[in-house]
């Protein structure tokens, strides 16, 4: 009994995730086709859907240009759209009832473009340094790579490691 429904969460969880990717590929489309300025002017991408287990709400992950009160703005443009995005998103899905949406501005991209700044810069700096500099170190690496190399083949009867009695 315990593996019929095991496999009934594992087809469950497939169907939800089915179900979030196609909320989110027909996202894009849809709020393009608000009117509001304060959506339509906004480049707005959306990157995610995530809906509950009984399919009553769905959370959709959004990223803008956008910064401060501007992001706002495009929050509260969302919000007052949603009642057409929710139906427009029915029309577009055959599902027995359409989720209530909740927007939530996703900032994983500007957290990533942090890090590759972040990333960036040190290779700058390691770029920089002076060239004896690395060479000591690459002869220093070296020596460590052959001091281990013969540690690792010598037993201690004086037999390497790949010969057998």
């Amino acid at each position: 009994m315990r593996n019929i429904i095991r496999k009934d969460n594992k087809m469950a969880r497939y169907r939800q995730g089915r179900i979030n990717g196609e909320i989110t590929r027909e996202m894009t489309p849809i709020v393009r086709d608000v009117k509001d300025p304060r959506v339509s002017d906004a480049m707005i991408c959306i990157t995610g859907a995530d809906c509950s287990a009984d399919l009553k709400f769905c959370k959709i992950y959004y990223s803008t240009l956008l910064t401060g009160d501007d992001a706002k703005e495009v929050a509260r443009g969302l919000r007052s759209a949603s009642g057409f995005i929710r139906g427009q998103l029915a029309k577009r899905l055959n599902m027995r009832n359409t989720p209530e949406l909740t927007f939530v501005l996703d900032t994983s991209v500007e957290q990533g473009a942090h890090i590759a700044g972040i990333l960036n810069k040190i290779s700058e700096e390691l770029a920089s340094r002076p060239a004896a500099l690395t060479e000591e170190n690459d002869s220093a690496a070296e020596t460590d790579a052959s001091d281990i190399g013969s540690f690792v083949t010598e037993s201690e009867d004086g037999h390497d490691g790949g010969e057998s009695l």
